[in-house]
């Protein structure tokens, strides 16, 4: 396909000028310090719930095996999303919250780095697999369990400055 047919946005950088996939070269960039905070949410049955809050799940200690995923994940994420850069990561905290209201839980990601670009894709995959994870210990009790609305809610640093999604 050539540039005379194929329109590219500028700020795909993946793409290079004839749409084809590319890891972006960052080597000019300075590296500064960043941050970034993402949530999923994952939504059951009430019985459920209370079968996790009590700990009465046979595969053991669910919230805790789904933090650790969550963790080891964003450690791999390069390994999983083709074109991510690997980054050297100074912080990584995964909170699982209960909500009585879904019933079920919100997972926060948290990942820290001070690199040539950020870690968005690292707080999204910790917490999707700590969702998965989630599931993945429960599912015995429950097929139905909804992994729903993972979305980045903040990101601090970088060319690009902070970010946090409006206020609707």
């Amino acid at each position: 396909m050539t540039q005379d047919n194929f329109s590219i946005s500028p700020q795909l950088t993946h793409l290079d000028h004839q749409g084809e996939a590319q890891m972006v070269d960052v080597s000019a960039k300075v590296p500064t310090v960043r941050e970034a905070v993402a949530v999923a949410i994952v939504r059951m049955q009430p019985e459920t719930f209370a079968a996790i809050q009590a700990g009465n799940i046979a595969k053991g200690d669910v919230l805790g095996t789904a933090r650790i995923a969550g963790i080891m994940a964003a450690k791999q994420t390069s390994n999983l999303i083709p074109l991510c850069h690997p980054l050297p990561l100074h912080k990584i905290k995964v909170e699982i919250t209960p909500d009585s209201n879904l019933p079920g839980y919100q997972i926060y990601g948290t990942v820290k780095t001070k690199a040539e670009t950020g870690v968005e894709m690292e707080a999204l995959t910790a917490v999707s697999v700590a969702a998965l994870t989630l599931y993945d210990m429960a599912k015995g009790l429950e097929k139905s369990i909804q992994i729903e609305s993972i979305h980045l809610v903040s990101k601090t640093g970088g060319k690009s400055g902070d970010y946090s999604p409006p206020v609707v």
